[in-house]
């Protein structure tokens, strides 16, 4: 069915075992080099070319009870198919293809649209992480002036930084991903897809800024204090 031109197929995975694994490389032809780091997980975001089809891997962050939990997603993408592979904690991505799904005509332009809907749900998800860590900044902005701040408030504070650290780190290689997504592999990617791309690519860069901003505050009061 795959190698049918009029076919379009969307397969979503979480956490899939060996067997899994072994059947999806055979049915869709998937590189051996990629599979070994599809198998291996807690791989470094990156886009990686095999043959027609594309190896994508971006790091995901969920706000879980008000704490930031970091995965990855795994992204196998060809000309009329598009396979996703969830690690860790993350939110289903089920309604990203709901909502792709009650638009047709613009699932109708097959992987470049669906990939778009997935990367844009993961940098939203990024917003939502910066506007939490936002939030507890502002809570404990005052206190970090005062000389007697309590070690519970410190530690707090450090564990805010790291968390900003590593939400700019799942952030920026997404600026990179998409504009070799804009510039090349046209046959996966279609050239009205760009404009969409270029949407996450502004997002992602908006998290990076807010990233940089609140980490500059954090570290310049706790010189102060």
């Amino acid at each position: 069915i795959i190698k049918q031109a009029d076919v379009f197929l969307w397969i979503g995975l979480h956490e899939p075992d060996a067997a899994l694994l072994e059947k999806m490389q055979e049915e869709f032809g998937l590189h051996e080099l990629a599979m070994e780091d599809a198998r291996a997980a807690h791989q470094r975001p990156k886009l990686e070319t095999y043959g027609e089809s594309l190896f994508i891997v971006v790091k995901t962050a969920t706000l879980i009870e008000n704490k930031i939990i970091f995965g990855e997603t795994h992204f196998f993408a060809g000309k009329n198919y598009l396979v996703t592979l969830r690690h860790g904690k993350s939110k289903s991505y089920s309604t990203v293809r709901d909502s792709c799904e009650e638009n047709p005509q613009r699932l109708a332009l097959g992987t470049g649209y669906a990939l778009y809907a997935l990367l844009d749900a993961i940098v939203d998800n990024y917003l939502v992480a910066v506007s939490d860590l936002h939030s507890q900044f502002n809570q404990i902005e005052a206190d970090i002036f005062d000389a007697r701040i309590s070690t519970e408030k410190l530690q707090r504070i450090y564990s805010i930084k790291r968390e900003l650290m590593l939400l700019r780190d799942a952030a920026q290689p997404l600026v990179d991903i998409c504009n070799e997504l804009m510039r090349f592999h046209e046959d996966v990617i279609p050239k009205s897809i760009r404009v969409y791309l270029r949407d996450v690519q502004d997002h992602s860069r908006r998290v990076i800024e807010s990233c940089d901003t609140m980490r500059e505050m954090l570290i310049s009061a706790m010189q102060i204090n």
